[in-house]
């Protein structure tokens, strides 16, 4: 594994552990591929942590954009996660289209505007959590795989329904909210109440509709998972970590403006591990 492939998987561990976690239960001779994709990933989602207003997180995200559609920057070959990626890409001949559309879905993220509802959060996870798993599937075909569709899909909708109620408080102390507003307004919820951190039965109401709505969805991806072949089903571990967040949501309900402790990332690993060995066999 070169230099830059091994960088990006640091960059990995450091950004995103469980999807580190996942790609380890990877086969060997492809993960470093999807780590990159991963990494990248990563990177990108790790740009709204790392500005204080949205223009020069608009400069990173144009920096990517200019980098995927090939005009350039003589820096690309001294950024790993960047070199890795187009390594990746064009070993593996996937198509940079997706890519672009993650980049202008991240667009989101550097400014205060609140999700309006299921149908854009949806496209939303689509563009930025779905397609990594869609991606992987096609490094482990060795090509197009039309039927891991709904399965990356619907785990990538779970995945970002859950992430975002454990992460609600958070994002609620930043003046933002990445859960549909229009499951909170439905409850009686304002969104001057959601930033003022008052919590209330309707917001509960709200973030419990939210984990119903990961719930279908993971069941969605279950489904669709277990029908591929068993070599391309590791690229959907995730699915282990998405049910246990899922489990743990009612306790991050009880307390909805309170960042509870990270589960550990030994019983992240056991958790892909262990659905790696009973589904991908």
């Amino acid at each position: 594994m070169s230099d830059s492939f091994a960088l990006a998987a640091d960059q990995l561990r450091e950004l995103d552990r469980d999807r580190y976690a996942a790609s380890l239960v990877i086969p060997s001779e492809h993960r470093a591929a999807v780590q990159s994709i991963f990494a990248f990933s990563a990177e990108v989602a790790a740009i709204r942590e790392r500005v204080s207003e949205p223009t020069p997180g608009e400069i990173r995200l144009q920096w990517w954009v200019d980098a995927v559609e090939g005009e350039g920057h003589g820096a690309i070959a001294s950024n790993p996660v960047a070199d890795a990626l187009f390594r990746t890409l064009e070993r593996h001949e996937l198509p940079g289209g997706p890519l672009l559309r993650l980049l202008a879905a991240r667009r989101f993220d550097l400014y205060h505007d609140p999700m309006p509802d299921i149908g854009q959060f949806e496209g939303y996870a689509g563009e930025t959590v779905s397609v990594l798993y869609q991606y992987a599937a096609m490094i482990l075909a060795g090509g197009p795989v039309d039927e891991a569709a709904d399965a990356a899909g619907h785990l990538g909708v779970a995945q970002a329904l859950a992430g975002h109620v454990r992460a609600f408080g958070y994002n609620a102390s930043r003046q933002q909210l990445f859960l549909p507003l229009a499951l909170f307004t439905a409850h009686g919820v304002r969104e001057a109440d959601i930033y003022a951190g008052k919590d209330s039965d309707g917001v509960r109401a709200a973030l419990a509709q939210a984990g119903d709505l990961a719930q279908t969805h993971a069941e969605k991806a279950a489904l669709a998972i277990a029908g591929l072949d068993a070599g391309i089903k590791p690229a959907f571990a995730s699915l282990a970590l998405v049910r246990a967040d899922i489990r743990a949501l009612a306790r991050q309900i009880e307390q909805p403006f309170t960042a509870l402790p990270p589960p550990s990332a030994f019983g992240r690993l056991a958790a892909v591990i262990w659905w790696t060995l009973r589904n991908a066999r």
